[in-house]
C-alpha cells in the first residue's frame, strides 16, 4: 500500500493503523512529500515503533513536495520493482478512513473482472465519476447495486491499481501535479482494453476536507484544460476555455452563480499556464504560499 503524505504525521499514522486492522495483509510505503522537520521527526519514529511491532513500513523521503501524482509514482515504482509484489496496489492520501472490510470487499470485486485494471472505493455520495469530452471529469447519478459498477475513472480517495496493467499503460502523468491524474490514468487503461470500476459498498471517508480555494481552482481549470486537450484535441480545450470564460464572467456579475470553488485570478492564471504549457507545481509568482501545499487536495 503507498501513502501519500505531507505534514500530517499524526494522521498519517493513524491511517496506517486503520488500514492494519483490515482483514487483508498490507505492506506499506509511505511517501513524505518534504515534510517539515517538526513533522518529520515523529513520523520516522511513529513508523519506527510500528516496524517494531511487526508492520512492514518503508519510508520513501522526497526532497521537495512534488504533489500528489508525483509522490504516488515514487510508492508505485518501489511496489513495481519488487519481485514478490501483489498483484494488486493500493494507493490514497494520508487521511482516509476505510470501512472495516473495504479492501477485502475491493479484491472480492475485482474477482469477476478480469481486465479490471484502476478501481476505487465508494466515497458514499451515489453518484459514478465519468468523462467527458469537453468538460472533462465529472460525476452524475450512480448505481444502486453493491459491487464493481464501470466508470469513467476512480476517485482518488482510495485506489486499487493492477500491477501488469501499470507496467503496460505507465503510470500518472506528472504534469497535473493533482487533480485530473486519474482521469488520464483511466483513459490510457481504457484505450488499451482494459476496465476502470467503482466498488459500490467499499467504504471509505476522506478525513480532512478543504484547502486552498485558489489553489483548487487553479489546478482544477488549467488540468482539465491539459485533459480535454490530450483526449480530445485542441477544438475541444478551446470550448472549454470560452465555457470557463462564460463562467468568470457570470460569477462577476452574479454572486449567486459562483460554484463552491470560485477564484477569478486562479481560473485565470490556469487558462494562462495551460495556454504557456506550464505544468508541474504552481508558479510561486502566483502562489506566494508554495510551502503550505498539500500532498493531496480534497476532492
Amino acid at each position: 500500500m503507498v501513502l501519500v503524505h505531507w505534514n500530517q504525521h499524526k494522521d498519517l499514522l493513524e491511517t496506517i493503523d486503520r488500514f492494519h486492522r483490515q482483514s487483508a495483509p498490507t505492506r506499506f510505503v509511505v511517501v513524505d512529500n518534504s515534510s517539515e522537520a517538526d513533522e518529520l521527526a515523529p513520523l520516522r519514529a511513529g513508523i519506527a515503533s510500528r516496524a517494531a511491532d511487526g508492520i512492514s513500513i518503508e519510508l520513501l523521503e522526497m526532497a521537495y513536495n512534488s504533489g500528489f501524482g508525483p509522490g504516488a509514482n515514487a510508492g508505485i515504482r518501489r511496489y513495481l520493482s519488487d519481485p514478490e509484489r501483489s498483484e494488486w496496489v493500493v494507493l490514497a492520501p494520508h487521511d482516509v478512513d476505510p470501512g472495516s472490510d473495504t479492501l477485502i470487499t475491493m479484491l472480492d470485486a475485482a474477482e469477476s473482472e478480469p481486465m479490471a485494471a484502476l478501481m476505487c472505493a465508494d466515497v458514499g455520495d451515489g453518484m459514478s465519476p465519468v468523462i467527458d469530452p469537453y468538460f472533462g471529469g465529472m460525476v452524475v447519478p450512480g448505481s444502486s447495486v453493491p459491487g464493481w459498477e464501470t466508470v469513467g475513472y476512480p476517485h482518488g480517495t482510495l485506489m486499487m491499481l493492477r500491477g501488469i496493467a501499470l507496467n503496460e499503460i505507465g503510470l500518472f502523468d506528472e504534469r497535473f501535479f493533482s487533480y485530473c491524474e486519474e482521469a488520464d490514468l483511466s483513459i490510457r487503461a481504457r484505450r488499451d482494453g482494459w476496465k476502470v470500476g467503482l466498488i459500490r459498498g467499499a467504504m471509505v471517508r476522506n478525513l480532512n476536507l478543504g484547502s486552498s480555494v485558489w489553489l483548487v481552482d487553479y489546478l482544477q481549470t488549467r488540468n482539465t484544460l491539459l485533459l480535454v486537450q490530450e483526449m480530445s484535441g485542441w477544438y475541444h480545450a478551446f470550448i472549454r476555455s470560452c465555457f470557463t470564460l462564460a463562467q468568470i464572467s457570470r460569477g462577476v456579475r452574479d454572486e449567486s452563480t459562483r460554484p463552491p470553488v470560485f477564484e477569478v485570478s486562479a481560473r485565470l492564471a490556469g487558462m494562462r499556464d495551460f495556454a504557456l504549457r506550464r505544468f508541474g507545481p504552481p508558479p510561486d509568482s502566483d502562489f506566494p504560499a508554495r510551502r503550505g501545499l498539500s500532498t493531496r487536495i480534497s476532492r
